[in-house]
């Protein structure tokens, strides 16, 4: 009885496994039919066209740019070199030092581009206004060399009573420096002179017709006659003061 079972045994293990090889070694066939691709002189002449199949390298002569950035980057490469005190850079300090040369460039060419337009734009800003009749380079002529009282008289024959109050006011400024009130330079301001005067009465007239010519000038208000006139009878009495002193 023991015989047959350890016959019984042996067939089991030894059949068994061999058909689970032979299971797992079937080999499944394709059965599809295979369709032979043909490639035609047309598709062929498609793709010698494609640029992205012309793995062809040109060689060109260097130009004087590329020299000259050669010329940059190395500059700046031994530059940096000799800062970090290494002979040669390498990894990433090495591809710093190459591109560096190029954002120097971008900066430089933003710091023009904004530079222009910066300039654009206060010219734009200037043109839109209204035209300074009287600009600040004139001033120092007018006062030294000018016939300030025909100045006043031409303005106020054209009816430009606010141009009028400006002429005004630098024959003012030049009878003051003529008498030695004031120091008049270009660069100083009306509120300058101010303090420059020490008569108290002078002092006193002078600010208020500060306030005036502020207001009608630089506050771009327009005038007319009536109201020239009021602003002339201060003006008159400070020259008065001023022919007397």
């Amino acid at each position: 009885m023991q015989r047959l079972y350890f016959l019984f045994f042996l067939v089991f293990y030894v059949l068994v496994p061999g058909h689970a090889q032979e299971d797992s070694l079937s080999v499944n066939y394709d059965t599809e039919r295979v369709t032979i691709q043909k490639i035609s002189d047309g598709d062929l002449e498609k793709f010698k066209k494609d640029p992205k199949f012309d793995y062809e390298i040109v060689e060109s002569n260097p130009t004087w740019w590329d020299d000259f950035k050669a010329w940059l980057g190395n500059l700046f490469l031994r530059f940096f070199e000799w800062i970090f005190g290494v002979d040669e850079a390498a990894g990433a300090l090495a591809l710093f030092l190459r591109i560096l040369p190029y954002l120097l460039l971008v900066l430089l060419l933003f710091l023009f581009i904004r530079f222009f337009m910066n300039a654009n734009m206060s010219a734009a800003e200037s043109n839109s206004g209204k035209k300074p009749l009287v600009s600040l380079s004139e001033e120092e002529h007018i006062i030294k060399n000018e016939d300030i009282q025909a100045l006043i008289q031409k303005a106020l024959d054209s009816q430009n009573y606010r141009l009028a109050v400006r002429y005004y006011y630098l024959y003012v400024l030049q009878l003051l420096s003529e008498k030695k009130f004031i120091d008049w330079q270009l660069q100083k301001t009306n509120h300058d002179y101010e303090k420059e005067i020490k008569k108290p009465d002078l002092k006193k007239a002078f600010t208020k017709i500060t306030r005036i010519y502020d207001y009608i000038w630089y506050g771009d208000f327009d005038i007319d006659q009536s109201q020239y006139e009021q602003a002339e009878i201060i003006f008159s009495d400070v020259r008065k003061t001023l022919n007397n002193a």
